[in-house]
Formats: structure tokens, C-alpha cells, sequence
């Protein structure tokens, strides 16, 4: 059974920063491109990055400078470092595997920064 689990999230004022982590069980982690969405309410649910097996990275134009995504295949992780959070950042973030909206994701992590 494929499971992935997020942590990290929380409270930060704007400015500061916050890594999300993703622990992925029950698949083959290396074969996968692993993206990070989030859903703010009453918004669309945005990709945030995206990370291929092999390292190529894409982000949204919304976060590019500020976020990094990143993964270590010997701890089966993919991380999303976030930097300079901004309010209109604040949203639950899921870790996704694959490029598209997949059923295998994880609980979703609230971040919430202030102003």
C-alpha cells in the first residue's frame, strides 16, 4: 500500500521559513516524479513544484526564487525547503507522487503564515 506522509508544517510569520518533508512507503520512490501542491480556500488548487527521478526541477511562477524542492532517494523523501513566506503563501500543502493530482498523496500539512 502506497502511503505518504508530511510533516513540518505550521506558523511562521512572513519573512521566514519552513521545510516540508514527505516520507514515501510502498512504491518505487526512484521512479516517480514527485510534486508539491497546495489548496489555499476558496483557490484553486496550484502545483507548486515538481522534481523527476533524475532531478530536473520546475516551480510556479508564484514561488520561484523562494522554494526549492528536493529529494533523497535513500530516505524515500522529497522535501520542499520554503523561504521568505509571504501570507499568500498560507494553504494546506500535499505531497503528490506524480505530475498530476494523483489518489497517492499525503494528508496535507497547514501552512499558515502571518502578516
Amino acid at each position: 500500500q502506497v502511503q505518504l506522509v508530511e510533516s513540518g508544517g505550521g506558523l511562521v510569520q512572513a519573512g521566514g521559513s519552513l521545510r516540508l518533508s514527505c516520507v514515501v512507503s510502498g512504491s518505487i520512490f526512484t521512479s516517480y516524479t514527485m510534486g508539491w501542491y497546495r489548496q489555499a480556500p476558496g483557490k484553486q488548487r496550484e502545483l507548486v513544484a515538481f522534481i523527476t527521478p533524475g532531478g530536473t526541477t520546475n516551480y510556479a511562477d508564484s514561488v520561484k526564487g523562494r522554494f526549492t524542492i528536493s529529494r533523497d532517494n535513500a530516505k524515500n523523501t522529497v522535501y520542499l525547503q520554503m523561504n521568505s513566506l509571504k501570507p499568500e503563501d498560507t494553504a494546506v500543502y500535499y505531497c503528490n507522487q506524480g505530475l498530476s493530482w494523483s489518489n497517492y498523496r499525503g494528508q496535507g500539512t497547514q501552512v499558515t503564515v502571518s502578516s
